[in-house]
Order: C-alpha cells, then structure tokens, then sequence
C-alpha cells in the first residue's frame, strides 16, 4: 500500500513535471512564433512602404518634370532710334541740292520721331525771262523694331525697302525709267531714276533708297526747267540725290551711337513695325508735290 501510494506519487509528481514541461515549451514557442509573424509583417510593410514610395516618387518626378517649350526668339532691332530728318543734311549739301530753300525744312505731318521721320524743301530760283530752276526735295527715315510676331526688325526693313523701290518703277506716267544699284550706302541700296511730263515742264525725278539694317532711308529728289529755262541733267541730279543719301545713311549711324541702340525683341514698341509703312510713299507722291510747287512758284 505504501509503495502503491508512492508509485502513485511519483506518478503524479511525473505527470506534473510532464505537464508543466510542454506548458514551458508552448510558452517558449508562443513568443517565436509572434517574432515570426512580426517580422514576416514588418517585412511586408516595408516592401510595400518601399514599393508604394517608390511609385509615388515616380509619378511624382514625372509631373514635377512637364516638357518646357522654349519661347519663339527674335534678334534684336540694331537702332532704337532715329535723327532729326530735317538736321541729316549738311548746310553745304543743302545749298548744292535746293540753294533758294532758305535751308529750313518742312517737317511731315506724320512724323513719329522713334520710328518714322521726313522732312521736305523747296527750291526756285528765278531768273527773269529766261525761265527758273526749280528743285524739290524729300528725305524720309522708317524705322522698324524686332518682333516675335512680324520678325526682325532687318527683314521687315528689307521688305519694305523692295517695295519702295518696286513703287519707284511704276510711277504713272513715268518715262525713261532706269535703276542703278548703288554701292557703299547701307546694307543695300537702289537709284531710280525716270521723266515725268507735267504742264509746268519736264520733270527729272530721283528716287534713291538705301537700308542700313533695320532702318530705311528714302531720298526723292526733282527738278525742272520753268519758263524756257533749261531741263537739268539726270545724271547731275543723280549723282546729287546719292550723296543726299550717304549722309542720311550716317546719320542714322550717329544718332544712334558707334553700335546703335538695340531694342528688345520681345517688347516692340510702337513704330513702324505697328503699321508696316507710312501713310503715303514719298516715292509716289514726289511728283505731285513738286508740280503743285512749281505751279505756284509759276503763278507767282
């Protein structure tokens, strides 16, 4: 009976040990596998964080980085702006060209002292009754500014320049009509030249126009023999209006500085490049003009 109970003690006291053994082995185990799943979660999290951030990071780099067009370009206008029409000729010059002009000119009407500038003289001189000289003549300036839209400031002055030459060569009524090429004056330049008959007498017409970059210069110049006075040479009157020319040319030069002024092509400002041309082309209107002076130089 004794060792009975005591088999069965020890029988107790095993299983006990027995049971308190596997209790301590799943407590050890619980915590493992916690750990585990822990880091097997972390693991996960990260590669996602990692994953989602990287995405997010891609397509944020990608909007933050649109395509940048660049902005349309244009070079720079060289003047920024003009002389003095009626200061661009010497008082020498002045005195060959239309020596009973008084050398004051006659400013024009639509005169924009930036951009468009002209000045005008009269010239009779009278010599009893053998007949007058009579000279007119014109100096006209346009000026044209860089723009994004119409292009630099050179080109639309050649544009222009080619039509005032065209308009030159197809004067009404005009006779004679030659064109001469001009060398050493601007960038280029053109001396028109042609007869035109009016009621006061024969006219001897000069147009001679030059561009010297973004600027135009036009020189028109006339004459006539009045009352039986002789009709003035073409030649003589040619060579006259190109040294007009020249000096107009420099003084563009001067006004502006030994490198001009440029201006910003991406401000244009109001010029010519606004309008394109001048109300009335002093090429066209030259003759008109010199036979309304010389008709009231007559009746005088």
């Amino acid at each position: 009976m004794q060792r009975a109970a005591q088999r069965d003690d020890r029988a107790q006291r095993h299983q006990r040990a027995m049971r308190l053994r596997r209790v301590l082995v799943c407590a050890a185990a619980v915590p493992a596998v916690l750990i585990t799943a822990a880091c097997s979660s972390d693991s996960g999290d990260s590669k996602a964080g990692s994953s989602g951030g990287s995405g997010g990071q891609s397509a944020g780099g990608s909007s933050a980085k649109p395509s940048v067009s660049a902005s349309p370009t244009v070079q720079a206008a060289a003047y920024g702006k003009l002389p003095d029409a009626c200061a661009v000729l010497s008082k020498k010059t002045l005195g060959d060209l239309v020596p009973k002009s008084g050398k004051s000119g006659k400013k024009g009407s639509s005169d924009e002292p930036s951009s468009r500038a002209s000045c005008s003289w009269n010239s009779l001189d009278n010599n009893g009754v053998k007949g007058s000289q009579f000279r007119w003549l014109n100096v006209s300036l346009l000026r044209f500014d860089s723009d994004v839209t119409r292009g630099s400031g050179d080109d639309q002055a050649h544009a222009y320049y080619t039509r005032q030459v065209k308009d030159a060569q197809a004067v009404d009524g005009a006779k004679n009509t030659k064109a001469i090429p001009l060398s050493g004056t601007g960038a280029e330049a053109m001396a028109v030249r042609y007869d035109l008959k009016k009621k006061e007498g024969l006219f001897k017409q000069q147009t001679v126009v030059a561009r010297v970059e973004n600027v135009v210069v036009t020189v028109d110049y006339n004459g006539a023999g009045l009352a039986g006075e002789k009709t003035p040479d073409a030649d003589d009157l040619t060579k006259d209006a190109e040294k007009a020319l020249k000096e107009a040319v420099a003084s563009v030069s001067s006004a502006n500085g030994a490198d001009g002024t440029a201006t910003s092509p991406a401000s244009p400002s109001k010029s010519a490049s606004s309008s394109g041309a001048p109300s009335k082309s002093p090429s066209k209107s030259a003759s008109a003009d010199a036979s309304a002076s010389a008709s009231a130089a007559k009746d005088s």
